[in-house]
């Protein structure tokens, strides 16, 4: 090792958000649903064509609204693909959708938009896009396709906040999409999320979903004069102790995103040569998509290969790491009818997919330090 360790992720909390987060303890409110909540929704609501924005616990919480909101029959299924995380299927099983799975492009790991128009049936409810690594999941034909069929595009935009799709923002091509604000996020309050409720008929019950089931938000804005108990729902709400700390990292998400380009602009050219004399792959982005630089990734030769390279960067003090795991082969898919050969391009990608460090704080000798490893290898 030729110098400390070089974390995977390390999350970047200032001191002006840490400020903020004694400020709302001060104020005396860090439940949900204060000032600073409010700021933040309202900082994402600009971001998002001025569409309603609720603060949540998790992205995972924020599926699961979304899975309400489609109202599912009996034997209703969602449109999800199978290399992705676990919350983008649970969330739905969670609430009476069977997830489909369907394989991802080879160059973006996207949902291969034809195989989701095969995969639809009469008990199709729902598509649930994720756009992987920021790069759109190309959300125009998947919003012309859902409402061709009557389906419901679902964004899991957990990677993607600031993201664009030929110019237009990603999260705004679904009747809803959601966000991540955990640490390992460009933009983090430690745990959180985000609802972004583009179709204004949904809107309602969604507060009512994140508020216990309860019509407090009507209360609270005049239309009723007291609040009761309406709908199935939860505790989802975010507190505002974490929605102060995200209303700092809002407010410098173009710095954030500035550095992370530059960051990832300089793995791409470092490792440009190297990749291509020793049949590596490298992430591909397409014209259209304005990516948000979340993450750098190699596909390897095999599976050996990259469980050497892990293992020759982990000996230099480099942590690397690979990613999803097939969603088809696991307990819960095998179950549902998941079968290895399935989806050939998900399970080469389970098989030989690493991400590189990249976190704002990387120093850029640290990372010239990754770089000279890898060519190394």
């Amino acid at each position: 090792m030729s110098g400390p360790p070089i974390p995977f992720n390390r999350a970047e909390v200032s001191a002006a958000d840490l400020a903020r987060a004694a400020e709302a303890v001060s104020a005396g409110h860090i439940s949900g649903g204060g000032p600073a909540t409010r700021e933040a929704e309202q900082l994402l609501v600009e971001l998002h064509d001025g569409a309603r924005t609720l603060l949540t616990t998790s992205c995972t919480h924020a599926l699961e609204l979304a899975a309400l909101l489609t109202e599912p029959e009996p034997g209703a299924e969602v449109i999800v693909p199978a290399y992705t995380f676990v919350s983008s299927a649970a969330a739905f099983l969670l609430h009476g959708l069977t997830p489909v799975f369907v394989d991802v492009r080879d160059d973006t790991l996207n949902l291969d938009v034809d195989a989701v128009e095969a995969a639809i049936t009469p008990r199709t409810r729902a598509i649930c896009a994720v756009h992987y690594a920021g790069v759109g999941a190309d959300p125009d034909r998947l919003e012309a396709l859902a409402a061709r069929h009557g389906l419901i595009l679902v964004e899991d935009n957990a990677h993607g906040l600031g993201g664009t799709w030929d110019g237009r923002r990603l999260g705004t091509f679904g009747a809803a999409s959601t966000l991540s604000f955990h640490e390992t996020k460009n933009i983090t309050c430690g745990e959180g999320g985000a609802l972004v409720v583009n179709d204004a008929a949904l809107v309602e019950r969604a507060e009512i979903l994140r508020e216990k089931g309860t019509d407090r938000a009507r209360f609270f804005r005049g239309q009723v004069d007291k609040y009761t108990w309406v709908d199935v729902g939860s505790s989802w709400v975010m507190s505002d102790l974490l929605a102060a700390i995200l209303v700092g990292q809002m407010g410098r998400l173009d710095a954030i995103q500035a550095r992370r380009h530059a960051l990832w602009d300089r793995y791409a050219a470092g490792l440009a040569g190297w990749a291509a004399a020793r049949g590596v792959r490298l992430p591909v982005i397409p014209a259209e998509a304005g990516h948000t630089a979340h993450m750098f990734q190699l596909w390897m030769p095999d599976l050996a290969t990259r469980t050497q390279f892990i293992d020759h960067l982990r000996g230099a003090g480099i942590m690397a790491v690979f990613h999803y795991q097939p969603l088809h082969l696991s307990d819960v898919g095998r179950r549902l009818g998941g079968r290895p050969g399935q989806f050939p391009v998900t399970e080469d990608a389970g098989d030989t997919l690493v991400r590189l460090p990249l976190f704002v704080g990387l120093t850029e000798a640290d990372q010239a330090r990754v770089i000279d490893r890898i060519l190394e290898f």
